[in-house]
């Protein structure tokens, strides 16, 4: 997985084999400025199984912006709004998940 990082956003992105299609993928906002993402081919045996957990600095990223997609070459992308210092989101802090 690729991390890149700008003064507004952070990008993430892998691309999967093709197996891997997107509803075997989970992405999931932890508490703690976390970011949860599954791959997963449950009907193979062998390189079948992907998990990553990225964790961001106490609040730099405004986790309910995270969005997700799945291009159909396999290419996972995440993007994540990062916070201005001061900057309170709008949005609640609960737990999410995001299947495809």
């Amino acid at each position: 997985m690729v991390i890149q990082s700008t003064l507004s956003t952070h990008s993430l992105s892998v691309v999967l084999p093709r197996a891997i299609q997107s509803e075997m993928v989970t992405v999931s906002v932890k508490k703690g400025d976390k970011l949860n993402i599954v791959a997963d081919a449950w009907h193979m045996e062998n390189d079948c199984h992907y998990e990553w957990q990225v964790h961001f600095a106490p609040g730099d990223a405004d986790m309910p912006s995270v969005r997700a997609r799945f291009a159909p070459d396999g290419k996972l992308t995440i993007t994540v709004q990062r916070r201005i210092p001061g900057q309170t989101s709008g949005y609640g802090r609960g737990p999410l998940g995001t299947r495809f």
